[in-house]
């Protein structure tokens, strides 16, 4: 079975490995053993309620089971912006009009924004392209959204997920060359290592003081602003599936979307419901409904995805699935039943 599961400090190694794996724009995950050792090391306290609010962070591994193999990796920050900003652009619109000379303009501005400060954020999807196939990557990314239903007094009231920004066939941002080049005078990677290193400091001390005009830059710089990364499309779809959307705003480096919603519309949120566990063999069913399943520990919580769906208050597993998950008979589970098409 492929499970996603709390991050444990033995798989660091794996963890180098899968970040390797990655390319530009995701700035929550390289493969910096140091830094995955402290965010691993971070997250553990984050679960035994010793990490300070500004730190707090969780972070998962997606795991096959039958093989030991590490796939996959997802994390929440709970709140973010409490010990440095939390800086994006802003999407507003400004009209300019004359009335002798009958003219009347409608412009797009970016305004530097910290409206998101405090918000939890789903971040550092990824995926190996090894198992990109269908119904692993809803797993790993719905597999927050259970842990945040079944802990939903750990998470603010707001929610929300930067996603990577368009990139060229070259590798590069149109949106960066454009804009962040000019007043950080590095390029894209080492102004996104800085960032993911937690050196944010030159972004306060070199980003634009004043309203950038969207109208004033290159063509191929304004068709990227809120555009997703083709490898993310499919994340984006799944995250508006739950229930987060574009509210203009944008990542200050590639212009990527930024979607939010309140914690408690999420799909997941208001449909998963408790059911106890039974075990037993499963009978395959044509047109039978999916589920992801999880169980209820903070510390070694687990989600998976099987067939079938809640009957009579009890869902059922087989011994495997039972095995992987973690749990035994009568115990309480939590699940969320798609129905099929």
């Amino acid at each position: 079975m492929i499970v996603v599961r709390c991050v444990q400090p033995g798989d660091v190694d794996a963890l180098v490995a899968l970040a390797k794996e990655t390319g530009p724009g995701l700035t929550t995950f390289k493969p910096d053993r140091e830094a995955l050792a402290a965010r691993i090391e971070r997250a553990r306290r984050t679960l035994a309620d010793d990490a300070a609010p500004y730190e707090a962070g969780y972070f998962f591994v997606m795991e096959d089971t039958a093989t030991g193999d590490v796939a996959g990796v997802c994390g929440i920050e709970t709140e973010v912006g409490l010990e440095q900003p939390f800086y994006n652009y802003r999407v507003a619109t400004v009209v300019h009009a004359s009335k002798d000379l009958g003219v009347w303009t409608r412009m797009s501005l970016l305004n530097i924004s910290h409206d998101l400060t405090g918000y939890a954020e789903v971040c550092s999807l990824f995926l190996s392209p090894r198992y990109r196939t269908a119904g692993v990557g809803g797993l790993l990314s719905r597999s927050r959204f259970m842990f945040i239903a079944q802990f939903k007094q750990r998470f603010p009231e707001r929610l929300c997920a930067e996603l990577r920004g368009h990139f060229d066939e070259n590798g590069e941002s149109p949106f960066w060359n454009a804009v962040g080049s000019h007043f950080y005078q590095i390029d894209f990677n080492e102004a996104d290592y800085l960032s993911s290193h937690g050196k944010k400091s030159f972004l306060a001390e070199l980003m634009p003081r004043y309203p950038v005009y969207l109208d004033l830059l290159p063509e191929d710089a304004q068709r990227t602003v809120g555009v997703t990364h083709r490898d993310t499309a499919p994340a984006r779809k799944m995250l508006e599936a739950e229930g987060l959307r574009y509210e203009n705003h944008v990542d200050i480096f590639d212009a990527g979307p930024v979607l939010e919603c309140h914690t408690s519309d999420l799909r997941t949120v208001r449909e998963s419901v408790l059911a106890t566990v039974r075990i037993g063999e499963r009978v395959a069913k044509e047109g039978e409904a999916k589920s992801l399943v999880s169980n209820t520990s903070l510390e070694d919580f687990r989600c998976g995805a099987t067939t079938g769906a809640v009957e009579d208050g009890a869902f059922l597993l087989t011994a495997d699935e039972a095995a992987a998950l973690r749990v035994k008979a009568g115990d309480t589970v939590r699940v969320l039943t798609s129905q099929p098409r």
